[in-house]
């Protein structure tokens, strides 16, 4: 890598990945005393692979990252046929046990679709930009994503689903899709809410949903984590009980602690100030993401940071909030900081495809 493109790299984001991360093993050390810390030195590696895989991603151009999307994209469409054969782990269909760690081939998955999708995004504007608002490219650029949302949702995991779709989204509203399409969607969205919730949506599902809304309605049964999880967070207070001593983190009320509900483990035994931090820092990370798809030197550039900040963002927004009792619970992984191995290398993935676009743009260039 040249001098110059070091020079342009947005080295804020990686600073901040870091920062999260580190906050992440301090709070799964806490949260794991009765495993004798099983999972926080599982993180520990994770976090080392994770950042040598995204300096090699870093120096890979990403053009041809693009270049070799689809054989990706097909690679991990298999791997998600082939995950739906697999033992269900607490009723998901979501991961391939290799020895003592899972590979989860969804998190990989949303990095391979956003390439894929850019590379048919760009052949499909080859000529003219407005091309993608034909309706029957439309429906390419739409199947592209809908086969690993469905399969996705057969799994089920709907958490990872919605954040395709946020993704998805983000990249058709950058690459030029008429308003009215976004209006229509909008339209029909609401007017399926009730047709989904009654006749379609599975019964875990609705459970979910409902008891979002009302988790009093069954204090013992599935609105207890959601209870546990809002009265961790409350009894933090401003600088929190203290590490190794939060009450619902450390008698176990909390489940699962080390990865859907760790934020709930922060506000518990870090408080208000950390939690805030937290934010902060998430808010900075995804400024900087779609500030770089708007200084990317190019469409393909700003196509795949708008999807990866659409990831980020959909994942910080839900987790947090559902954590928080403000959004139904999903499963989904906070990012850097939840455990698990494969959400965090996709993470550290995206971070250096990232950097990667920033350190190709020019500094001077402000508007696209």
């Amino acid at each position: 890598m040249r001098k110059r493109e070091l020079k342009n790299i947005e080295w804020s984001i990686l600073i901040i990945a870091i920062i999260l991360s580190i906050i992440g093993l301090v709070a799964l050390f806490s949260a794991t005393q009765e495993t004798e810390h099983d999972e926080f030195y599982k993180q520990c590696i994770w976090l080392g692979v994770s950042l040598v895989i995204m300096i090699i991603v870093m120096l890979i151009d990403y053009d041809l990252l693009v270049k070799i999307s689809p054989f990706l994209y097909g690679l991990f469409i298999i791997l998600l046929i082939a995950v739906l054969f697999t033992t269900p782990v607490n009723g998901a269909t979501s991961w391939f046990d290799i020895g003592a760690f899972s590979f989860q081939p969804g998190e990989f998955a949303k990095i391979f679709v956003i390439l894929f999708l850019t590379f048919a995004m760009r052949k499909v504007q080859e000529r003219n930009r407005q091309d993608i608002n034909k309706p029957t490219r439309l429906l390419i650029l739409l199947a592209i994503v809908g086969v690993p949302i469905l399969l996705i949702i057969k799994q089920p995991d709907y958490g990872t689903a919605a954040a395709f779709i946020v993704a998805t989204v983000m990249m058709l509203i950058v690459g030029g899709i008429d308003k009215k399409y976004i209006i229509i969607s909008a339209v029909l969205i609401i007017v399926s809410v009730p047709i989904i919730y009654n006749f379609i949506l599975p019964e875990h599902a609705k459970t979910r949903i409902d008891i979002f809304l009302n988790p009093e309605s069954d204090p013992r049964g599935a609105g207890y984590n959601i209870i546990q999880s809002k009265l961790a967070i409350g009894a933090g207070g401003l600088t929190g009980m203290g590490l190794l001593k939060g009450n619902q983190t450390q008698l176990g009320y909390l489940y699962p602690k080390t990865t859907d509900f760790i934020f709930a483990v922060i506000g518990e035994e870090m408080g208000f100030i950390v939690s805030a931090a937290i934010v902060i820092c998430y808010v900075v990370l995804i400024v900087k993401g779609f500030f770089i798809a708007k200084t990317a030197k190019d469409e393909t550039g700003t196509l795949i940071a708008a999807g990866i900040t659409g990831v980020f963002l959909f994942h910080v927004v839900e987790n947090i909030g559902m954590v928080m009792g403000l959004l139904p619970i999903t499963g989904v992984p906070l990012p850097f900081i939840s455990y698990g191995g494969s959400s965090l290398i996709t993470n550290f993935i995206c971070i250096g495809i990232l950097l990667n676009i920033s350190s190709k743009r020019q500094k001077t260039i402000f508007v696209k």
